[in-house]
């Protein structure tokens, strides 16, 4: 992996270690594609072999199989823009075994993380994570799905929509309303189980870049109060600190694509033969070029530097993941459109790479909080 940017004061040398090493590894162990016809085979393939070769490691705290006493955020990071770089579904299948469990790593009581983390960090389980609804994305102030006291426990009843690893996740962390306050504060957060009673999936969803993603029903699922995050009331709170963790690294992500756009799209430019010399010749091209650069190396800073901040001991980081997550995404996006515009009539066509960035890169914009939810974000904090 070339990138100076390696040496920049964000990193340690164990993190240039880690992505030089990540990316020689999954140079060796990844193939790279769209995976439309065997997406949930290959997504529990990637799971087992992320945890075999030991990179699931740094999605979990140390006491429970994981790389460090606490999950960082620069890891975090550099394993999604590393990974993203050579494949999509490689970086969601990592992606979700953190976010799926950041709830428990993060809240959970010691039991729990002992019954969960272990299998996640070696592979043999997959977590989920489980908050939009139909009439619930970015606002979790409007869930409707609901955890009733039955006794000891609880009763949950509701449905969720566009849930990565629906139909394939041992375990789902469900965010419900418990009525503790209205709104935001009367959430709580529970672990699922995939063969829970009550509990099915009713609907899988097809989308431009192949993921599993799904549907679920919760019908009278019975829950004993161990399934409890944290405490009753807690649950937006536990998202939100999950978030500020995870938020930057989609931002990683999307910093991913854009590297390998870039990347093909200076190829490109050095080798397409146009007008007696080749496409980088022209100086509209040299521009295109460096404004792709321009965009890689901004993004790259907010989310190294959110990552950073983090890292070195911020109470709260919501400000900072917001901004690495929002200009990173749609940085990508520019930086994917530019590589298809530079291979003109062949980068729409099924099987190209910057085709695959392009339907890839999409969905960053919207999971996690729209662009638009980031800016409400971003403007509320520096108001406060």
């Amino acid at each position: 992996m070339e990138g100076d940017w390696l040496s920049w004061p964000f990193f340690e040398p164990r993190h240039r270690d880690l992505a030089i090493g990540l990316a020689a590894w999954a140079d060796a162990n990844i193939e790279e594609g769209d995976h439309a016809e065997d997406v949930d085979d290959t997504c529990r393939d990637l799971v087992r072999d992320l945890g075999q070769g030991g990179w699931l490691r740094h999605a979990v705290p140390a006491a429970y199989g994981g790389a460090r006493e606490r999950i960082e955020g620069r890891e975090l990071c550099l394993i999604r823009d590393t990974l993203a770089r050579k494949d999509g579904l490689a970086d969601f299948a990592f992606a979700m075994q953190g976010l799926g469990t950041g709830p428990m790593s993060l809240f959970g009581d010691e039991e729990m993380k002992r019954r969960y983390l272990p299998d996640v960090v070696a592979g043999k389980k997959i977590a989920a994570f489980a908050m939009t609804e139909t009439e619930a994305g970015s606002d979790a102030a409007a869930i409707a799905t609901t955890a009733k006291r039955d006794g000891n426990g609880f009763v949950l009843d509701g449905e969720k929509t566009l849930i990565s690893n629906g139909g394939i996740a041992d375990h789902y962390v469900v965010l419900a309303r418990t009525g503790e306050a209205p709104g935001a504060k009367g959430l709580s957060a529970f672990v699922v189980e995939a063969d829970a009673p009550g509990f099915a999936v009713v609907e899988r969803y097809d989308v431009i870049a192949p993921h599993p993603l799904g549907r679920l029903r919760f019908d009278g699922v019975k829950l004993p109060a161990s399934a409890l995050i944290g405490k009753p009331g807690d649950g937006f709170k536990i998202v939100m600190a999950t978030l500020d963790l995870f938020r930057p690294s989609v931002g990683a992500a999307a910093l991913g694509f854009a590297r390998r756009a870039l990347d093909e799209g200076l190829k490109r430019a050095q080798t397409r033969k146009m007008f007696g010399g080749t496409l980088g010749d022209l100086q509209m091209t040299q521009g295109r070029l460096a404004e792709m650069a321009l965009d890689v190396d901004a993004a790259a800073l907010l989310v190294y530097r959110a990552a950073w901040t983090r890292d070195s001991g911020a109470a709260r980081t919501t400000r900072e993941a917001a901004m690495a997550k929002l200009y990173a995404t749609e940085a990508a996006q520019r930086v994917v459109d530019g590589a298809v515009q530079l291979f003109g009539g062949q980068g729409v066509i099924a099987g190209n790479v910057v085709e695959r960035l392009y339907r890839e890169v999409r969905a960053l914009r919207i999971y996690e909080g729209a662009s638009e939810v980031q800016k409400l974000v971003i403007a509320r904090q520096i108001m406060a």
